[in-house]
């Protein structure tokens, strides 16, 4: 579901997505967007009352002290970045694998800020809300049971994306370490917390 969010794009809600065993994602449960910068001071209210309890922030600490977020200070709010900050790679255009292999500390921190957040809807986003955000709620919808074509067809939905580079990067998480749970895994991610996300997501 779009999100009419004033002064905010690729906004939306992931609820709806089926799972392999027919259950749904919740509505509510998951939402995504580019940067808060521009909300209007309304929407910014509206989101403090509207059941968010938590405002996952992915950018990079530069790209926070030069637009900062209005939710600052605000209880919900976690800055998270989830990429290094100085790449050892050149992020290729039709797959997120660099960005998974070389960054599994981060990506594991970001998922678990997602898990372990108070009751509530959670709100990812990054700069443009299509890479980071794209990538985490990929994992995220992965973990919680969203085949592989349907997290890429989510993905799709966003401005600018190709579900094929999503296809790409999911494919290179089974070749390379088994699949999602087994990549998060690796980044230091407990069972436990896996199931913590189903939990959360799913109706």
């Amino acid at each position: 579901m779009v999100l009419d969010w004033s002064g905010c794009g690729n906004a939306r809600d992931v609820g709806g997505c089926f799972t392999f065993d027919g259950r749904r994602i919740r509505t509510g449960a998951l939402l995504r967007s580019d940067s808060h910068e521009r909300l209007t001071a309304d929407t910014v209210q509206a989101l403090r009352l509207g059941g968010v309890s938590r405002v996952v922030d992915l950018r990079w600490t530069w790209e926070c002290e030069a637009r900062p977020s209005p939710f600052v200070g605000d209880p919900v709010y976690r800055h998270v970045p989830m990429l290094d900050d100085v790449l050892p790679y050149t992020p290729p255009p039709d797959t997120y694998a660099p960005m998974l292999d070389h960054n599994h500390q981060r990506i594991g921190t970001a998922f678990r800020a997602v898990a372990e957040a108070p009751s509530g809807g959670v709100l990812v986003h990054c700069t443009a809300g299509r890479n980071r955000t794209g990538v985490l709620v990929a994992l995220l919808l992965a973990v919680a049971g969203v085949a592989a074509g349907d997290v890429a067809a989510d993905y799709g939905r966003t401005d600018g994306c190709s579900p094929q580079t999503m296809l790409r990067t999911l494919t290179h998480l089974d070749d390379r370490y088994g699949g999602v749970r087994a990549y998060l895994r690796r980044t230091g991610v407990r069972a436990a917390t896996l199931t913590a996300v189903r939990d959360r997501l799913l109706e």
